[in-house]
């Protein structure tokens, strides 16, 4: 996957490893140390609770009307979420790699690790 294209899938279906719908891509974030997609957010939820969780891009394959994630939609939708509005904070970025074992470390100025695009 080309990281530009990535950002052209918002409002796309997620599916997981398996084929199975998580939610509907809302956007990308980047790693801030080199600005390529790193995580999404996708749209869980009921109509009347919706939230946007959290899901790294790594080995992620865009296909036709979706965008599958290497990872299985139970985990996917268990990962740290915000509201529909709502805003990572700083402090709640080192839960989102947790949950998916993936390495954390700011930047060398302590700078923030993901940026919202």
């Amino acid at each position: 996957m080309e990281s530009a294209d990535i950002r052209e899938w918002r409002q796309h279906d997620v599916v997981d490893e398996g084929g199975k719908k998580i939610g509907m891509l809302e956007s990308v974030y980047v790693d801030t140390g080199t600005d390529e997609p790193f995580f999404a957010t996708v749209v869980v939820g009921l109509p009347t609770k919706r939230r946007l969780v959290f899901v790294p891009l790594t080995g992620a394959v865009v296909g036709p009307g979706y965008v599958r994630v290497a990872f299985p939609k139970s985990q996917v939708k268990g990962a740290p979420a915000i509201d529909t509005d709502g805003v990572l904070p700083a402090e709640e970025e080192p839960a989102i790699f947790a949950h998916y074992e993936l390495e954390y470390a700011t930047g060398a100025g302590g700078e923030r690790r993901l940026a919202r695009r």
